[in-house]
């Protein structure tokens, strides 16, 4: 379990194509996925945070597993992401993504509740226990409103199943020490920060903005590999202006896809509500960073068309969110 490449190290955090009424683009999905993983990504996160997971029906959670089982056939690994913020609920889908065919699990923080850090590291033990896949821990405070604190990490290391941390809080010394002292897999879940994360050690990425240029990502980590540190920075400059387009005016989920959308990826921008297309100002500052894009591998931003129409607004599906 504590091989290098377990999981890879450029891992996309999917987007869910959907259509303009909210349901679910299929044929668009394994478009998608074939797209990222045909351009360098070694695992594809499912139903996480940018796949909207927390809209998605636990039925949608388990077909993504297995579209994307089917459309990598073996190419590349295929993660489950998302859970519950209620354990039991969290242990029925990842049993049921482990006998979908997942490759391995990602365990948000609980969210909302805001446990103690006892509840945290029991929500994270009994999922551990409940599936023979290996787990990644997510480190999202943002989101979760709390924090995975250091000393918790440091005992769900010794579960043997719990083998990766996904950082998305930024503590660049925090990460340092995680490394060191735990021998887990660490990836980066700050757009902004894969690089700093990769030069103190990291194993990889699970990022958003590598939805959209996955060869890119390939490329950086690739430099980094064999120690050619100049080249990397070069990369992560060309994606700085696309980074800080998808990550800092609206949810990345919501950019992500507004960037897709008008880069003719997928087939719409549409998200599900609470999350909507970005309004008028928000697509005129995305679209401001996009033009300061000067050459990233793998994409020509020559026929970058957005569609703020297409994208306005949010959809409300047929079938409503997560029920059990």
């Amino acid at each position: 379990m504590s091989d290098k490449n377990l999981f890879g190290q450029v891992l996309v955090a999917l987007v869910t194509p959907m259509n303009a009424e909210g349901e679910v683009d299929w044929d668009a999905t394994e478009r998608h996925i074939d797209y990222v993983i045909s351009n360098g990504a070694d695992g594809v996160v499912v139903t996480g945070t940018t796949g909207e997971t927390s809209t998605l029906t636990d039925a949608e959670k388990i077909k993504l597993v297995q579209v994307g089982k089917s459309v990598s056939a073996g190419r590349a690994k295929i993660i489950t992401g998302g859970g519950s913020n209620e354990t039991a609920h969290a242990i029925q889908l990842y049993k049921a993504s482990e006998k979908a065919g997942a490759d391995g699990v990602m365990i948000v923080t609980p969210y909302y509740n805001k446990p103690t850090q006892a509840g945290v590291l029991t929500h994270f033990r009994l999922i551990a226990d409940a599936t023979d896949l290996p787990v990644i821990l997510y480190d999202i405070p943002g989101r979760a409103g709390i924090p995975i604190q250091f000393e918790t990490i440091l005992r769900a290391a010794k579960h043997p199943n719990i083998v990766a941390v996904k950082d998305a809080k930024g503590d660049l010394a925090q990460a340092s020490r995680v490394m060191i002292e735990t021998g887990l897999l660490y990836f980066s879940g700050d757009d902004s920060n894969v690089l700093p994360h990769l030069s103190i050690g990291a194993t990889g990425l699970i990022g958003v903005t590598a939805n959209i240029a996955p060869a890119a990502y390939r490329e950086m980590v690739d430099a980094t590999n064999r120690n050619d540190f100049h080249h990397a920075l070069t990369v992560h400059n060309s994606l700085e202006p696309l980074v800080r387009a998808a990550m800092t005016h609206v949810p990345g989920t919501v950019a992500a896809k507004y960037i897709l959308h008008g880069l003719g990826l997928i087939g719409s921008p549409r998200v599900r509500l609470p999350l909507v297309g970005p309004e008028e100002a928000e697509a005129a500052r995305i679209e401001a960073d996009v033009d300061l894009v000067k050459q990233i591998t793998g994409l020509n931003f020559a026929n970058f068309r957005p569609d703020r129409n297409a994208a306005a607004g949010g959809a409300l599906p047929k079938v409503a969110g997560t029920t059990r």
